[in-house]
């Protein structure tokens, strides 16, 4: 969960960084209407019905905020990160079981924000999918989710035992590459609680008290502090922490709704946009760009798993995705050194600046994707 004021940060840093950061969502006239403020979080109604709910979210503050929608646990349902102060975004989100739900706008994107309940009444919906290309979609995003966690345990593993055996240059090795699987997931990881705060969270976006833990925290010894009397526990606790996440995922209901895939495919890109471009992300070991590339590999993988649904549908915006994913890659392609990247602190603006306009092209056309699988489920 990035908790960067991107936004705010970039306009300073990096001028022509994410067009998006300004770009206004066209949302639907049926939408429940969500405004944030930097203390409120107003909506336009407290009920809901089962099935596709659409939220347009205006944020009339001064801090970037995020929206998400929770079921019971803090699971959540779905979310939108980095809507920058005078913006509007627009989420898609299936509902479908009635119930007791929560809706939270995040000032700042840090803690638990300022909650809203919304009660969903309705009769139970389930997808309308009369050839599976929808169920078909969900299998097998799941088992890519579950194939990168099942990866995620493996390499963790390596990583703290370089740690807790002293080698340093080989856990700074096997650091970027064992995220490498956490961020090409990160969405699902987030929608389990506070799990992704406690792998992933920033020294930047640590709140007063709060105990930081995970890959972050170890990044910082091995690069700037060199191990300290707790590292040891903190490299246990990730390999606790990771294992589950790999529970969560491997669980018997864990579902995930085709719209939920399509959120996934923006929301990595949204993680990209939020700290990667800035180089906020991997601040001390300057690796930002073996996460770029985590995330666009997650983005294409969820779209890949839709494309059947979305040929089906909007033949024309598949090859359109393709075509804008292959800009992207090739322009990262000229940062490749080895099996890996060059540090991040040796891109210039300037080529951050193309990488974030190829960005915000793909951006664009995946946005579109979540109203295409929503229409094709019939809620």
């Amino acid at each position: 969960m990035r908790r960067s004021l991107y936004c705010v940060r970039a306009a300073a840093l990096l001028p022509l960084v994410l067009a998006g950061c300004t770009e206004k969502a066209s949302p639907d006239t049926d939408a429940i209407t969500v405004t944030a403020t930097d203390t409120s979080c107003d909506v336009s109604t407290a009920e809901g019905v089962t099935g596709h709910s659409t939220f347009a979210i205006t944020n009339n503050g001064t801090k970037v905020t995020e929206f998400y929608v929770f079921a019971t646990g803090d699971r959540a349902l779905g979310e939108v990160e980095n809507i920058g102060p005078g913006l509007t975004r627009q989420l898609i989100v299936s509902i479908p079981e009635a119930g007791e739900y929560e809706l939270s706008c995040r000032p700042g994107m840090v803690g638990d924000g300022v909650r809203q309940p919304i009660t969903v009444t309705g009769d139970s919906q389930a997808a309308t999918d009369a050839d599976g290309k929808l169920a078909e979609a969900a299998d097998g995003y799941r088992r890519y989710i579950r194939s990168q966690t099942e990866a995620l345990v493996t390499t963790t593993g390596e990583f703290v035992a370089a740690v807790k055996a002293g080698n340093v240059d080989e856990a700074k090795r096997m650091f970027p590459l064992t995220r490498t699987y956490y961020e090409r997931i990160e969405p699902e990881a987030e929608s389990f609680g506070d799990l992704d705060p406690r792998l992933d969270l920033r020294e930047a976006d640590l709140e007063p008290g709060q105990e930081w833990t995970g890959f972050h925290r170890i990044e910082k010894d091995l690069w700037v502090d060199g191990p300290q009397p707790d590292t040891n526990a903190i490299a246990d606790q990730l390999v606790v922490d990771i294992q589950e996440l790999a529970d969560l995922v491997n669980a018997e209901d864990y579902m995930i709704d085709p719209t939920r895939i399509a959120g996934d495919a923006q929301g990595l890109l949204d993680e990209i946009s939020t700290s990667k471009i800035t180089g906020e992300e991997d601040i001390f070991s300057h690796t930002d760009l073996y996460d770029f590339q985590a995330n666009v590999d997650g983005s294409q993988a969820a779209i890949a798993a839709l494309r059947p649904v979305l040929d089906e549908q909007d033949p024309e915006l598949g090859p359109v995705i393709d075509s804008r994913f292959a800009d992207l890659d090739a322009a990262l392609q000229q940062y490749r050194e080895g099996e890996g990247f060059v540090s991040y602190d040796t891109v210039t603006a300037p080529q951050r600046q193309e990488l974030s306009r190829l960005l915000d092209a793909l951006s664009a056309e995946v946005s579109k994707v979540q109203g295409v699988v929503a229409e094709a489920s019939g809620q």
